[in-house]
């Protein structure tokens, strides 16, 4: 678990996530992010260190640097995870994971692996001015050619790959202007606020948008100024816009939204489809899909992936930084980008109470159909259930002697255990006998638990996952270093 402390708003929680992660009989490491860029190398370091799942605790930033972590690992063998912690949380609430740290580890337990597409960047040419049109064209046709046999060198910390989306324009400016400081302390309003500064400052740019897969093989398809271009791997843009409404995670596709310019009127028409119908307006935008895609845009337009910025230099060569950084130059100089698609490029840990929207095609494990899964799934309940009845009703003298020695537990939430039946975790907290405070604690209940009603009736273990937050259970059990009781008997109300 790699966590991004965020002023300390991210630790707080570590006990409780260790509870639950250890009651599912995971071994957990956690690794602090101590600086900037930390994250990647943390990820990198866990998948060679061959971890079946790595968990980003952070924002989707945070996330990102996992990503480019595992991808630089060179393994593929480690799952991706997440527990959100962040400003705008994007991944979390696109795949269902609870925005409660507790619960997202209890989501992270009941999830199944899958495998999908991400997205690849890279610097395929940089035309600087004082070149004619045929010097540019003819630099550029070379600059490709030497791309094909070896793609410009990248520094070390520089991150090609993305989960969500990535953008160039108004976005990209705005979060490279917000203040990290501030945004761990008031949110969103921080990105409000660069937005308000950043806004007037922007004005329409030269783009040139050429794709090839998809429906269509290498070709241009757009030219003309736009405002903003959104590259997406999936749908929801700042948790408010679907900005790529038919994205799919499996379908070997990336797709493009630009955002044209236009004048001061049909400007406030896209500002109100935004708002209000949570999608760009069909007159101002233009759509594309391709397994590749490239990009010409003046050097000067910022890029981000994932919600966060990145920087051009990072993506050349020291002369073509050294010249970039001449003034003037990044105002005037063209830069080709190509974003790739990178089919089942990563594993990922999917909750199973997602409802499958970003998918094309299901799993083949999920053959037979989904009715098939839960027919099981009922199968299963109904005979706990003839087992329950079979058994025989408790004394009140024995319910008495376990509601006083118990363990009384306030629940957080509860979650099945994947693959094995009969088997779920609760999380909750106790109170200290001494203080008075709360701890943290998950109960581990196997299909071998007594769960009873105050009355002494046996009932079944699968009713467990039904309990609300805030209930009252008493568990008997012994309970480990970690905060995990092994539940021998349950008393719910």
């Amino acid at each position: 678990m790699i966590i991004n402390p965020r002023a300390g708003q991210n630790v707080v929680k570590i006990a409780d996530l260790i509870a639950v992660l250890s009651a599912a009989g995971w071994r957990t490491e956690i690794a602090l992010k101590e600086f900037g860029g930390q994250s990647m190398e943390l990820a990198t370091r866990a998948v060679k260190a061959n971890c079946d799942l790595v968990i980003g605790y952070g924002g989707d930033g945070t996330l990102n640097q996992v990503l480019n972590g595992a991808m630089n690992g060179r393994k593929r063998s480690s799952a991706i995870g997440v527990i959100p912690g962040g400003t705008a949380n994007v991944w979390a609430a696109e795949i269902g994971v609870p925005s409660d740290p507790v619960k997202a580890a209890l989501a992270l337990v009941d999830s199944e692996t899958r495998k999908i597409d991400i997205g690849h960047v890279e610097v395929q040419g940089l035309v600087f001015p004082g070149m004619t049109h045929d010097k540019q064209e003819k630099g550029r046709q070379k600059k490709e050619k030497q791309v094909r046999k070896s793609p410009l060198k990248a520094t070390p910390g520089a991150k090609h790959h993305f989960l969500l989306m990535a953008g160039l324009g108004l976005d990209a400016s705005i979060m490279e202007h917000v203040s990290k400081p501030f945004k761990y302390e008031v949110g969103r309003l921080a990105v409000g606020l660069a937005a308000a500064e950043e806004l007037p400052k922007q004005h329409p740019f030269p783009l040139e948008v050429h794709v090839s897969g998809g429906e269509h093989e290498d070709k241009m398809v757009w030219e003309g100024e736009a405002l903003q271009v959104i590259i997406g791997n999936t749908r929801r843009y700042a948790n408010i816009v679907q900005m790529t409404p038919g994205a799919y995670l499996d379908d070997g596709v990336l797709d493009v939204c630009v955002v044209t310019a236009g004048n001061a009127l049909t400007t406030l028409e896209e500002i109100a489809s935004l708002l209000f119908r949570r999608r760009p307006d069909a007159e101002a935008t233009k759509y594309f899909r391709g397994a590749s895609i490239t990009i010409r845009v003046p050097a000067s337009i910022d890029l981000q992936l994932d919600g966060s910025a990145v920087r051009l230099k990072d993506y050349l060569s020291k002369a073509e930084r050294k010249v970039l950084q001449n003034g003037g130059n990044a105002e005037k100089a063209i830069v080709t980008y190509r974003f790739n698609a990178m089919p089942h490029a990563v594993q990922v840990a999917i909750p199973s109470s997602y409802n499958g929207a970003l998918f094309e095609h299901p799993m083949a494990e999920e053959e037979p159909s989904g009715a098939s899964q839960q027919q099981r799934t009922e199968d299963k309940t109904q005979q706990c259930d003839r087992d329950v009845q079979e058994g025989h009703q408790e004394t009140p003298e024995l319910v008495g002697r376990l509601l006083e020695h118990g363990y009384k537990v306030t629940v957080v939430g509860a979650a099945a255990h994947p693959g094995k039946q009969h088997r779920y975790i609760i999380a909750g907290t106790i109170p200290h006998q001494m203080t008075g405070d709360t701890r943290p604690v998950a109960i581990r209940v196997n299909g071998s638990a007594t769960v009873l009603t105050p009355s002494g009736k046996p009932v079944s273990p699968g009713l467990v996952q039904g309990l609300q937050e805030g209930t009252v259970i008493v568990a008997v059990g012994k309970k480990s270093k970690y905060g995990v009781i092994r539940a021998t008997h349950l008393v719910l109300p």
